[in-house]
């Protein structure tokens, strides 16, 4: 709370006075629910200082409190434990503080300080996007967010992997069995028709591996000279070398790919500062490497490959070059980073990329620390686990990944099946409810995923996300729209703060203290990088309000002054949970 600093001097004070004794820090702790109190001192980290029965000390502590604190109204002691009862009047000029704060809990960005990067989604330009995909834009964007919302200048980016091997299949399969086929002739969004010739690429390839091994050939030597194979192979040295009808052909299904993703970016909620595309970024860091060989960071085995050594760190031999000269990932990556500090005056970076690269990034930053670039310190992985679904794993080059698109429209359908199951949409004209299913699918599928802490693996069940009751996306909004009902129903005048003194209902009092805790949530999840810190507050601070909401009347109040005060500390948990969701990327709909 806004008076612990208070209560922490006035704690020193007491021991100063009644055991002439100076004591370095007062420990406190919220109260248990089945006491009395507001905030709770840990009387037993006081024995360090001074000797005798915990309850007796923090009776003494607690009736000194009493008479030199305006702020504190009463207090008991349970065991080592001093609850203090904080008064109605500091209640509500502490909330009153915050309801006039416009912008509360979120701190403007100092434009003297430098910048942090978010990188995330940084998709493959051979197919669709897909679950997996959701989860990673879903959390880069929402810490994006959070740590702007922190007081952080933001730049929110992505590297589009838009060149390689991977690329030349679904080129390859297209210019074979595609007959001119378009995202217009078709009817199909870009990204999925790619990602159809991926696939087709990969059936074809089979049957040639299973004609090769009929004919007598190992399974590895089938692998490695099925044609297909070969020629894509080819068509990716064409590419390198500048092939005009190859690099054509490239530009033109790349395009037809990036069309796709802004489609479904748009429908997710996400956006970008700026793209970077691995065709302009795979030959950075060659001459970094060349450099770190003659500082001794690098070294070249005989082969001509340049390696670094990490097993003093408890890692590997880690190869930068290949031993014709070209690069790998890991040269690449430290050529992006640091083209990345040279574009912005960036203080830090934050990569949003699975569990599956937790090592390729620990090397990443260990090898940018002994090239001697300072801000290595300030890198972060952003490491989270996968999405599963009921029915098992997603492999993109058998078709059987969970497409985003298709994941969202089904999201959208949930919810207009259990709306028009619970019939609570009378009234409403078709566009309404057209865009209120939207609101509520999109905000369950997101609410879902972004409640679990990011390193935890994720079992998402479509309809489990859409229940009006529990720790669900739904669950909130629906509060959200309760509270613009009783907005809109009240007919006096409740933005001017009432001058008249009034007692709280401790319901309201535990709403307060939630409602202040926010400002400091959203310290703590830009620290840790964390939106379930987000999510799980603004659940918490919903089922303080409902509790609230149903033991003492808002509108019903005879009391003026208390339909007032109810009313105020509504909307301020509306405001809030807006805010809050905001910060998830998740919409609240006026009414539901």
């Amino acid at each position: 709370m806004n008076i612990q600093n208070t209560i922490a001097n006035a704690v020193k004070e007491a021991f100063k006075s009644i055991y002439n004794t100076e004591i370095t820090s007062v420990e406190f702790q919220a109260t248990r629910k089945d006491f009395e109190g507001d905030i709770t001192i840990v009387v037993f980290a006081f024995l360090r200082f001074v000797k005798g029965n915990p309850v007796e000390i923090g009776t003494k502590i607690g009736e000194y409190l009493k008479e030199n604190v305006q702020e504190i109204s009463d207090f008991n002691v349970v065991k080592g434990f001093l609850n203090l009862v904080i008064s109605d009047d500091t209640f509500l000029k502490d909330f009153n503080d915050l309801y006039t704060s416009d912008e509360f809990g979120i701190v403007s960005p100092n434009p003297s300080e430098k910048s942090v990067m978010v990188e995330y989604s940084s998709p493959n330009t051979n197919k669709p996007l897909h679950l997996g995909h959701i989860r990673n834009n879903l959390l880069g964007y929402s810490v994006a967010e959070i740590i702007a919302a922190s007081g952080k200048k933001v730049y929110k980016t992505q590297i589009i992997n838009d060149r390689g091997i991977h690329i030349c299949k679904s080129m390859l399969a297209w210019k074979l069995f595609g007959n001119n086929e378009t995202p217009e002739s078709t009817g199909l969004k870009g990204d999925k028709l790619v990602g159809n010739y991926y696939v087709k690429f990969d059936q074809e390839y089979k049957k040639e591996i299973a004609e090769l091994k009929a004919n007598g050939s190992s399974e590895e030597d089938a692998k490695k000279q099925a044609p297909l194979l070969l020629q894509a192979q080819k068509m990716l040295i064409q590419w390198e070398a500048g092939n005009k009808e190859v690099v054509d052909l490239w530009k033109k299904m790349n395009q037809w790919v990036y069309d796709g993703f802004e489609i479904t970016y748009k429908e997710l909620g996400v956006d970008f500062d700026k793209n970077y595309y691995e065709s302009n970024t795979y030959l950075l860091g060659k001459d970094v490497v060349a450099k770190g060989l003659e500082s001794g960071v690098f070294y070249r085995k005989e082969d001509s490959s340049v390696w670094i050594d990490l097993t003093e760190e408890g890692l590997d031999e880690k190869i930068v070059l290949r031993s014709d000269g070209t690069a790998v990932y890991m040269t690449q990556d430290i050529g992006t980073a640091i083209e990345r500090f040279k574009d912005y005056d960036l203080d830090a970076l934050t990569y949003t990329v699975g569990n599956e690269q937790d090592y390729h990034f620990k090397v990443l930053f260990l090898i940018l620390k002994k090239l001697g670039y300072e801000w290595a310190d300030n890198l972060f992985h952003l490491s989270y686990g996968m999405v599963d679904l009921p029915s098992g794993k997603m492999k993109s080059r058998e078709g059987t990944v969970v497409d985003a698109d298709d994941l969202m429209v089904e999201m959208v359908n949930t919810a207009r099946d259990i709306s028009e199951e619970l019939g609570k949409l009378e009234g409403y004209s078709n566009e309404e409810k057209e865009r209120l299913y939207k609101i509520i699918g999109l905000g369950a599928l997101k609410y879902y995923i972004l409640k679990v802490d990011p390193k935890k693996r994720i079992l998402f069940d479509p309809k489990e996300s859409i229940d009006f009751n529990g720790n669900t996306g739904p669950f909130i909004q629906y509060t959200y729209a309760r509270i613009q009902s009783i907005l809109r129903k009240s007919n006096f005048e409740y933005n001017t703060e009432s001058t008249k003194e009034i007692s709280l209902h401790p319901k309201e009092k535990e709403v307060i203290k939630s409602l202040q805790q926010f400002p400091e949530v959203i310290q703590n999840a830009a620290k840790n990088h964390s939106p379930a810190l987000i999510a799980n507050y603004t659940y918490e601070l919903v089922k303080a309000y409902n509790s609230f909401y149903q033991s003492v009347p808002i509108l019903g109040s005879q009391n003026i002054d208390e339909k007032i005060m109810r009313t105020r500390l509504s909307k301020k948990v509306a405001d809030t949970i807006k805010s809050a969701f905001n910060l998830l990327g998740i919409a609240v709909p006026e009414r539901m």
